[in-house]
Protein backbone atom coordinates (compact mmCIF):
# COMPACT_ATOMS: atom_id res chain seq x y z
CA UNK A 1 0.00 0.00 0.00
CA UNK A 2 2.02 3.16 -0.87
CA UNK A 3 2.22 5.96 1.82
CA UNK A 4 0.43 8.67 1.89
CA UNK A 5 2.54 12.38 0.81
CA UNK A 6 3.31 14.21 4.65
CA UNK A 7 1.29 17.58 3.49
CA UNK A 8 0.51 18.43 6.82
CA UNK A 9 4.53 17.88 8.02
CA UNK A 10 5.37 19.79 4.82
CA UNK A 11 3.14 22.74 5.88
CA UNK A 12 4.91 22.90 9.14
CA UNK A 13 8.56 23.10 7.73
CA UNK A 14 7.37 25.74 4.74
CA UNK A 15 6.77 28.63 6.52
CA UNK A 16 10.70 28.35 8.19
CA UNK A 17 12.00 27.75 4.05
CA UNK A 18 10.23 30.57 3.44
CA UNK A 19 11.78 32.46 6.30
CA UNK A 20 15.16 31.62 5.29
CA UNK A 21 14.51 32.34 1.84
CA UNK A 22 13.43 36.08 2.72
CA UNK A 23 15.45 36.65 4.97
CA UNK A 24 19.06 35.69 2.35
CA UNK A 25 17.22 37.97 -0.06
CA UNK A 26 17.25 40.62 2.00
CA UNK A 27 20.61 40.22 4.19
CA UNK A 28 21.38 43.48 3.46
CA UNK A 29 18.61 45.38 4.97
CA UNK A 30 18.51 43.40 8.00
CA UNK A 31 22.26 44.18 8.10
CA UNK A 32 21.82 48.07 8.08
CA UNK A 33 18.61 48.11 10.19
CA UNK A 34 20.21 46.23 12.87
CA UNK A 35 23.11 48.76 12.80
CA UNK A 36 20.27 51.26 13.33
CA UNK A 37 18.49 49.97 16.31
CA UNK A 38 22.16 49.78 17.78
CA UNK A 39 22.05 53.45 17.48
CA UNK A 40 18.68 54.05 19.12
CA UNK A 41 17.21 55.42 22.45
CA UNK A 42 16.19 51.68 24.05
CA UNK A 43 12.93 53.33 25.97
CA UNK A 44 11.78 54.61 23.05
CA UNK A 45 12.26 51.24 21.08
CA UNK A 46 10.54 49.02 24.06
CA UNK A 47 7.71 51.30 23.45
CA UNK A 48 7.63 50.66 19.68
CA UNK A 49 7.64 46.75 20.69
CA UNK A 50 4.78 47.15 23.28
CA UNK A 51 2.53 48.92 20.27
CA UNK A 52 3.62 46.33 18.27
CA UNK A 53 2.46 43.57 20.28
CA UNK A 54 -0.77 45.47 20.88
CA UNK A 55 -1.16 45.19 16.85
CA UNK A 56 -1.84 41.60 17.51
CA UNK A 57 -4.44 42.06 20.14
CA UNK A 58 -6.34 44.49 17.93
CA UNK A 59 -6.55 42.38 15.28
CA UNK A 60 -7.80 39.54 17.31
CA UNK A 61 -10.37 41.92 18.58
CA UNK A 62 -11.45 42.96 14.76
CA UNK A 63 -11.77 39.31 14.05
CA UNK A 64 -13.78 38.19 16.88
CA UNK A 65 -16.19 41.22 15.66
CA UNK A 66 -16.56 39.55 11.95
CA UNK A 67 -18.53 36.72 13.54
CA UNK A 68 -21.09 36.02 15.58
CA UNK A 69 -19.68 33.01 17.53
CA UNK A 70 -16.81 33.64 20.32
CA UNK A 71 -13.76 32.14 19.13
CA UNK A 72 -11.33 30.15 21.45
CA UNK A 73 -9.12 33.56 22.47
CA UNK A 74 -5.73 32.35 22.96
CA UNK A 75 -5.90 29.92 19.78
CA UNK A 76 -7.70 33.14 17.82
CA UNK A 77 -4.46 35.58 19.31
CA UNK A 78 -2.02 33.06 18.32
CA UNK A 79 -3.38 32.62 14.57
CA UNK A 80 -3.03 36.34 14.43
CA UNK A 81 0.58 36.18 15.15
CA UNK A 82 1.32 33.56 12.49
CA UNK A 83 -0.79 34.97 9.90
CA UNK A 84 1.53 38.36 10.48
CA UNK A 85 4.49 35.78 9.51
CA UNK A 86 2.65 34.35 6.86
CA UNK A 87 1.32 38.10 5.30
CA UNK A 88 4.91 39.30 4.91
CA UNK A 89 5.63 35.21 3.47
CA UNK A 90 3.05 36.13 0.19
CA UNK A 91 2.05 38.43 -1.64
CA UNK A 92 -1.05 41.19 -1.09
CA UNK A 93 -2.36 39.38 2.19
CA UNK A 94 -3.02 36.14 1.00
CA UNK A 95 -1.27 34.49 3.66
CA UNK A 96 -2.99 36.00 6.22
CA UNK A 97 -6.13 35.55 4.80
CA UNK A 98 -5.88 31.72 3.96
CA UNK A 99 -4.59 31.41 8.20
CA UNK A 100 -7.76 32.77 9.23
CA UNK A 101 -10.26 31.20 6.87
CA UNK A 102 -8.83 28.21 8.02
CA UNK A 103 -8.67 28.62 11.64
CA UNK A 104 -12.38 29.46 11.24
CA UNK A 105 -13.54 26.76 9.60
CA UNK A 106 -11.32 24.46 12.02
CA UNK A 107 -13.75 26.15 14.47
CA UNK A 108 -16.45 25.38 12.84
CA UNK A 109 -17.76 27.52 10.62
CA UNK A 110 -19.11 27.03 7.39
CA UNK A 111 -16.90 28.07 4.55
CA UNK A 112 -19.44 30.69 3.06
CA UNK A 113 -19.73 31.91 6.33
CA UNK A 114 -16.50 32.09 7.36
CA UNK A 115 -15.27 33.98 3.69
CA UNK A 116 -18.03 36.62 4.50
CA UNK A 117 -16.27 37.09 7.96
CA UNK A 118 -12.81 37.35 6.13
CA UNK A 119 -14.68 40.02 3.63
CA UNK A 120 -16.02 41.92 6.51
CA UNK A 121 -13.07 41.73 8.61
CA UNK A 122 -11.01 43.04 5.37
CA UNK A 123 -13.36 46.09 4.89
CA UNK A 124 -13.84 47.30 8.24
CA UNK A 125 -9.91 47.36 8.22
CA UNK A 126 -9.48 49.10 5.06
CA UNK A 127 -12.46 52.16 6.21
CA UNK A 128 -10.71 52.39 9.70
CA UNK A 129 -7.17 52.95 8.20
CA UNK A 130 -8.70 55.34 5.42
CA UNK A 131 -10.89 57.00 8.07
CA UNK A 132 -7.93 57.44 10.67
CA UNK A 133 -5.92 58.77 7.50
CA UNK A 134 -8.67 61.76 6.70
CA UNK A 135 -9.33 62.58 10.19
CA UNK A 136 -5.70 63.24 10.86
CA UNK A 137 -5.09 65.04 7.32
CA UNK A 138 -8.64 67.07 8.52
CA UNK A 139 -6.78 68.00 12.16
CA UNK A 140 -3.17 68.52 10.16
CA UNK A 141 -3.81 69.62 6.68
CA UNK A 142 -0.40 70.98 6.41
CA UNK A 143 0.97 67.48 7.61
CA UNK A 144 1.48 65.81 3.89
CA UNK A 145 2.08 66.57 0.56
CA UNK A 146 0.35 63.10 -0.51
CA UNK A 147 1.70 64.13 -4.34
CA UNK A 148 4.72 63.20 -3.61
CA UNK A 149 3.65 59.36 -3.28
CA UNK A 150 2.66 59.01 -6.64
CA UNK A 151 5.51 59.33 -9.57
CA UNK A 152 5.04 62.34 -11.79
CA UNK A 153 2.42 61.71 -14.39
CA UNK A 154 1.07 58.43 -12.05
CA UNK A 155 -2.15 59.72 -11.65
CA UNK A 156 -3.54 59.49 -14.71
CA UNK A 157 -3.29 55.84 -15.09
CA UNK A 158 -4.07 55.14 -11.65
CA UNK A 159 -7.36 56.72 -12.15
CA UNK A 160 -7.81 54.97 -15.78
CA UNK A 161 -7.10 51.37 -13.81
CA UNK A 162 -9.40 52.29 -10.84
CA UNK A 163 -12.27 53.39 -13.60
CA UNK A 164 -11.96 50.58 -16.12
CA UNK A 165 -11.39 47.68 -13.53
CA UNK A 166 -15.19 48.22 -12.32
CA UNK A 167 -16.24 48.20 -15.64
CA UNK A 168 -14.77 45.08 -16.64
CA UNK A 169 -16.15 43.46 -13.35
CA UNK A 170 -19.46 44.17 -14.33
CA UNK A 171 -18.89 42.97 -17.98
CA UNK A 172 -17.35 39.69 -16.89
CA UNK A 173 -20.46 38.92 -14.64
CA UNK A 174 -23.09 40.24 -16.90
CA UNK A 175 -21.70 37.52 -19.29
CA UNK A 176 -21.07 35.00 -17.10
CA UNK A 177 -24.30 33.65 -15.31
CA UNK A 178 -23.01 31.56 -13.44
CA UNK A 179 -20.62 33.45 -11.89
CA UNK A 180 -22.95 36.57 -11.46
CA UNK A 181 -24.87 34.00 -9.33
CA UNK A 182 -22.38 32.87 -7.22
CA UNK A 183 -21.58 36.59 -6.80
CA UNK A 184 -24.73 37.12 -5.80
CA UNK A 185 -25.09 34.68 -3.53
CA UNK A 186 -22.19 35.36 -1.51
CA UNK A 187 -23.25 38.97 -1.15
CA UNK A 188 -26.49 37.80 0.24
CA UNK A 189 -24.03 35.85 2.33
CA UNK A 190 -21.80 38.62 3.50
CA UNK A 191 -25.10 41.11 4.11
CA UNK A 192 -26.49 38.33 6.39
CA UNK A 193 -23.64 38.03 8.55
CA UNK A 194 -23.18 42.05 8.75
CA UNK A 195 -26.18 42.06 10.00
CA UNK A 196 -25.91 39.85 12.71
CA UNK A 197 -22.45 41.48 14.04
CA UNK A 198 -24.04 44.66 13.84
CA UNK A 199 -27.13 43.35 16.26
CA UNK A 200 -24.73 42.66 18.68
CA UNK A 201 -23.42 45.86 20.65
CA UNK A 202 -20.39 43.88 21.34
CA UNK A 203 -19.18 42.50 18.59
CA UNK A 204 -19.52 45.84 16.09
CA UNK A 205 -17.75 47.57 19.26
CA UNK A 206 -14.70 44.66 18.76
CA UNK A 207 -15.54 45.11 14.83
CA UNK A 208 -14.82 48.94 14.62
CA UNK A 209 -12.81 49.56 17.33
CA UNK A 210 -10.26 47.04 16.63
CA UNK A 211 -10.15 48.14 12.94
CA UNK A 212 -9.00 51.61 14.55
CA UNK A 213 -6.42 50.74 17.12
CA UNK A 214 -4.46 48.50 14.54
CA UNK A 215 -3.32 51.27 12.12
CA UNK A 216 -3.34 53.68 15.01
CA UNK A 217 -0.69 51.15 16.85
CA UNK A 218 0.88 50.62 13.76
CA UNK A 219 1.64 54.30 13.51
CA UNK A 220 2.23 54.80 16.94
CA UNK A 221 5.09 52.41 16.60
CA UNK A 222 6.60 54.71 13.86
CA UNK A 223 6.40 57.55 15.61
CA UNK A 224 7.95 55.86 18.49
CA UNK A 225 11.25 54.48 16.34
CA UNK A 226 11.32 57.95 14.93
CA UNK A 227 11.52 59.54 18.17
CA UNK A 228 14.03 56.58 19.25
CA UNK A 229 16.50 58.01 16.50
CA UNK A 230 16.01 61.70 16.44
CA UNK A 231 13.78 61.89 13.70
CA UNK A 232 12.81 65.96 13.37
CA UNK A 233 9.33 65.49 12.61
CA UNK A 234 5.73 66.06 14.76
CA UNK A 235 4.77 62.40 15.97
CA UNK A 236 1.10 63.54 14.20
CA UNK A 237 3.15 63.85 10.98
CA UNK A 238 4.83 61.22 11.10
CA UNK A 239 1.23 59.55 11.86
CA UNK A 240 0.04 60.90 8.21
CA UNK A 241 3.08 60.10 6.90
CA UNK A 242 2.59 55.96 7.82
CA UNK A 243 -0.92 55.45 7.23
CA UNK A 244 -0.86 57.75 3.81
CA UNK A 245 2.31 55.08 2.53
CA UNK A 246 0.61 52.01 3.17
CA UNK A 247 -2.92 53.22 1.88
CA UNK A 248 -0.47 54.13 -1.35
CA UNK A 249 1.13 50.93 -1.65
CA UNK A 250 -2.08 48.79 -1.02
CA UNK A 251 -2.39 47.19 -3.84
CA UNK A 252 1.34 46.46 -4.80
CA UNK A 253 1.69 42.51 -5.01
CA UNK A 254 4.32 41.92 -2.81
CA UNK A 255 4.46 39.76 0.39
CA UNK A 256 4.07 42.24 3.35
CA UNK A 257 4.73 45.17 1.17
CA UNK A 258 8.63 44.50 1.26
CA UNK A 259 10.19 46.70 -0.63
CA UNK A 260 7.32 48.97 -1.54
CA UNK A 261 6.33 49.91 1.73
CA UNK A 262 10.00 51.04 2.96
CA UNK A 263 10.48 53.23 -0.34
CA UNK A 264 6.47 55.31 -0.03
CA UNK A 265 7.49 55.76 4.02
CA UNK A 266 10.97 56.98 2.90
CA UNK A 267 9.17 59.00 0.34
CA UNK A 268 5.79 60.14 2.92
CA UNK A 269 9.00 60.81 5.91
CA UNK A 270 10.57 63.42 3.61
CA UNK A 271 7.80 64.46 2.42
CA UNK A 272 6.79 65.54 5.84
CA UNK A 273 9.92 67.02 6.68
CA UNK A 274 12.36 64.77 8.20
CA UNK A 275 15.88 64.60 6.79
CA UNK A 276 16.79 61.80 3.98
CA UNK A 277 19.29 60.22 5.52
CA UNK A 278 17.58 59.75 9.30
CA UNK A 279 14.00 59.04 7.76
CA UNK A 280 15.65 56.24 5.94
CA UNK A 281 17.17 55.16 9.21
CA UNK A 282 13.60 55.28 10.95
CA UNK A 283 11.91 53.44 7.95
CA UNK A 284 15.16 50.15 7.92
CA UNK A 285 14.26 50.43 11.98
CA UNK A 286 11.19 50.30 12.11
CA UNK A 287 10.66 47.53 9.52
CA UNK A 288 12.90 45.79 11.07
CA UNK A 289 11.22 45.66 14.75
CA UNK A 290 7.63 44.90 13.33
CA UNK A 291 8.21 42.48 10.35
CA UNK A 292 11.78 41.05 10.44
CA UNK A 293 12.24 40.42 14.20
CA UNK A 294 8.75 38.90 14.69
CA UNK A 295 8.96 36.73 11.11
CA UNK A 296 10.50 34.25 12.44
CA UNK A 297 9.01 33.13 15.74
CA UNK A 298 5.92 34.18 14.03
CA UNK A 299 6.49 31.54 11.39
CA UNK A 300 7.40 28.72 14.33
CA UNK A 301 4.21 29.70 15.79
CA UNK A 302 2.45 29.13 12.47
CA UNK A 303 3.76 25.49 12.19
CA UNK A 304 3.01 24.60 15.90
CA UNK A 305 -0.26 25.29 14.77
CA UNK A 306 -0.68 23.76 11.64
CA UNK A 307 0.81 20.52 13.88
CA UNK A 308 -2.11 20.79 16.21
CA UNK A 309 -4.60 20.97 13.70
CA UNK A 310 -5.65 24.29 14.79
CA UNK A 311 -5.08 25.60 11.27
Amino acid sequence: MPRRFPVRRVLCVLPLLLVAVVAVRHRSVLAEGFGQLATARWPWLLAAAGATCLTWVAAACTRQGAVVERLPRRRLLATQFAAGAANHLLPTGLGASAVNLRFMTVCGLPLARSSAALALYLLAESVGRVALLGALLIAFPGALRLGTLLPEGAAGPLLVVAGAVPAVATGVLALVPRLRAAVASFLRTALGEARSVHGRPARALALWGGALAFPALQASALVLVGRSLGLPVPAAHMAVAYLAATVAVALVPTPGGIGSVEAALVVALVAAGGPPAVATAVVLAFRLLTVWLPLLPGALTLAALVRMRVI
